[in-house]
C-alpha cells in the first residue's frame, strides 16, 4: 500500500517541492484528512467494476482513494500547474486518466465513451471548487450522462438548498432543479479544519442518486424550469406577482396566469417556497399554452 497523499505533512511536502501556491480564483481547497476522504468514497458505493469521474483532483488526495476502489478514474483538472504533481503522486495508479480541461466546457459524454468502455457503473465523486458548484452539478445532470449519481463536497449552505423540502427557507429553484433529476441527501457535514487552506464556510458532502425517470412528467422541461425560477425571483412576493413580472409578456397575460393557477389548483396568493414539485409541474403545464 502506498503512503497516503492526504496527510498534512505529505501535502505540505508535495506543495513545497513544486513551489505550488493556491489560486483563490480557482477555489482551491485541498483535503488533508484521509478518514474524511475514505468516508466520501464509501458514500459512492463503488465496486472493482465501477468507474469514477472526479472534478478538480488537486494533488490527487481523493483520486488516490478512488483509484484504490474502482476499475478506472477519469479526472478533469483545469489548473495546468497541477499536472506534473499529479503525474508523480498518482504514478502507482495506471488506471487514472487526467484531462486538463474546464469541466464546464468539456464534452463529458464523449470522454465517458472513450475512457469507460465496458464499464456500466459510473459515479461522479468530487471535492468541487466552491465558486462553480451549482453550474457543475447542473451541467452533469442536464447533459443526461450515463452515471448512477454524484457524491460531492460543497458549501453546506448549497447542500442545504439542494436537499431542501417545500416550506423551508432553503427551498428554491435549485432544490427543484436537482430533485427533478435525482434523489438528494446530505451525507455528512465536514469541518473547515480538514482543508488547506481552510475555506471561510462550513462544508457538506451531498449524495445525488439519479432517478430512472424525472420526479414529475412535464410537457416542456425548459418551461418548467423557467416557471420555477420565476416563482422564486423575489421570495417575499406571491406567485401571481412573480409570474406576472418574470414571465415574458406576463403583465399583459395576468388573466391567463390566474386561470392557469386555478386550473392547477394553486392559490395565486401563495409563495413559491410552499409549492411541491408536483404542484409546479401542474402549474407549468397549465401555463405552457399561454407562453408558447
Amino acid at each position: 500500500m502506498h503512503k497516503d497523499i492526504a496527510t498534512p505533512a505529505r501535502t505540505r511536502a508535495i506543495l513545497d517541492k513544486y513551489g505550488f501556491s493556491f489560486k483563490k480564483s480557482l477555489g482551491q481547497n485541498f483535503l488533508i484528512d484521509t478518514n474524511i476522504l475514505r468516508r466520501i468514497v464509501d458514500h459512492a458505493d463503488l465496486s472493482e467494476e465501477s468507474g469514477a469521474i472526479e472534478i478538480g483532483p488537486g494533488i490527487g488526495a481523493l483520486t488516490e482513494q478512488l483509484a484504490r476502489r474502482s476499475k478506472k478514474v477519469l479526472a478533469f483538472e483545469i489548473d495546468q500547474r497541477l499536472l506534473p504533481i499529479l503525474e508523480e503522486t498518482l504514478s502507482p495508479y495506471p488506471h487514472v486518466s487526467i484531462i486538463n480541461e474546464d469541466v464546464l466546457k468539456a464534452d463529458v459524454k464523449t470522454a465517458i465513451e472513450q475512457e469507460f468502455e465496458g464499464i456500466n457503473d459510473i459515479m461522479v465523486v468530487a471535492n468541487l471548487p466552491y465558486y462553480v458548484t451549482t453550474p457543475i452539478i447542473m451541467k452533469l445532470l442536464e447533459d443526461k450522462l450515463p452515471i448512477r449519481g454524484i457524491v460531492c463536497m460543497l458549501q453546506k449552505e448549497v447542500a442545504d438548498r439542494i436537499s431542501a423540502r417545500p416550506g423551508t427557507k432553503e427551498y428554491g429553484s435549485l432544490s427543484i432543479a436537482v430533485q427533478y433529476y435525482t434523489e438528494a441527501e446530505t451525507a455528512m457535514i465536514v469541518p473547515k479544519t480538514v482543508f488547506v487552506p481552510q475555506p471561510n464556510v462550513d462544508s457538506a458532502v451531498i449524495k445525488l442518486t439519479k432517478r430512472k425517470e424525472p420526479a414529475v412528467a412535464v410537457k416542456s422541461e425548459s418551461f418548467f424550469f423557467k416557471v420555477t425560477k420565476a416563482s422564486f425571483a423575489q421570495r417575499r412576493k406571491t406567485l401571481l406577482n412573480n409570474l406576472t413580472s418574470q414571465l415574458p409578456g406576463g403583465k399583459q397575460k395576468k388573466e391567463h396566469i390566474l386561470s392557469a393557477l386555478e386550473q392547477a389548483n394553486v392559490e395565486p396568493g401563495r409563495r413559491g417556497e410552499t409549492l411541491s414539485i408536483e404542484e409546479f409541474a401542474r402549474l407549468s403545464d397549465a401555463l405552457l399554452p399561454h407562453f408558447s
